[in-house]
C-alpha cells in the first residue's frame, strides 16, 4: 500500500491542467492502486491525479456505503449534463475541514476508459454525479472554492496557509 501526499489549497500545482493518458499501462495501474489507497486512507470519496501532483487525466471514486465499489475514470469526457442543477455541500481532500455549497448538474454522462483501458459511458446522478463533476474540475486545474465568493475564497486561503505554517512548526 502506497499512500501519496495530497496537495493542499492554495498550492499552485492544483491549478495545473492535466494531460490525457496516452496508454493505460502498468504505470497507470499502479497510480490507480496508490490513488485508491490514498483516497480510502483519507476517508475521501473521490481523488483526481492532479491532487497527488500527477497531472494526467485519472480519477478514482467510491461513493458506496461499504467503500468497496471503486470507479476508475481515465481520460474522462463529459458527454451530457442535465438541465436541472442543485446546490450541494462539498468538501475536498485538498481543502481539509472546509465545506460549502456548489451548484452542480443533477445528472451527467461521462465517457472514460476504465482501469483496463476499456471505453465505457457512466450515467451518474446524485452524489456520484456531484463527485464526478468535482473531480473533473481538478483535472482542469479548478478547486471547488473557486465557485465561492472572493471573500469566502480569501478567508479559506488565509485559514489554509495558517494551518500549513502551524504544521511546519
Amino acid at each position: 500500500m502506497a499512500l501519496l501526499p495530497i496537495l493542499t489549497y492554495p498550492d499552485r500545482r492544483l491549478h495545473t491542467v492535466a494531460k490525457p493518458v496516452a496508454d493505460v499501462d502498468a504505470r497507470i495501474a499502479q497510480l490507480v492502486r496508490d490513488m485508491l489507497d490514498t483516497m480510502y486512507d483519507a476517508s475521501g470519496i473521490g481523488l483526481a491525479a492532479s491532487q497527488v501532483d500527477v497531472h494526467e487525466r485519472v480519477i478514482v471514486i467510491d461513493v458506496s456505503q461499504k467503500r468497496n465499489e471503486p470507479l476508475v475514470l481515465v481520460n474522462p469526457e463529459m458527454v451530457w449534463t442535465s438541465v436541472e442543477t442543485h446546490l450541494n455541500e462539498e468538501g475536498c481532500l485538498s481543502v481539509p475541514g472546509i465545506y460549502d455549497g456548489v451548484i452542480r448538474h443533477d445528472a451527467v454522462h461521462v465517457h472514460a476508459l476504465d482501469a483496463q483501458g476499456q471505453g465505457r459511458v457512466i450515467e451518474a446522478q446524485e452524489l456520484l454525479a456531484v463527485c464526478i463533476q468535482h473531480e473533473m474540475d481538478h483535472l482542469m486545474g479548478k478547486v471547488f472554492v473557486e465557485y465561492l465568493s472572493p471573500l469566502k475564497r480569501n478567508r479559506i486561503k488565509t485559514k489554509m496557509l495558517k494551518a500549513q505554517r502551524e504544521d511546519t512548526r
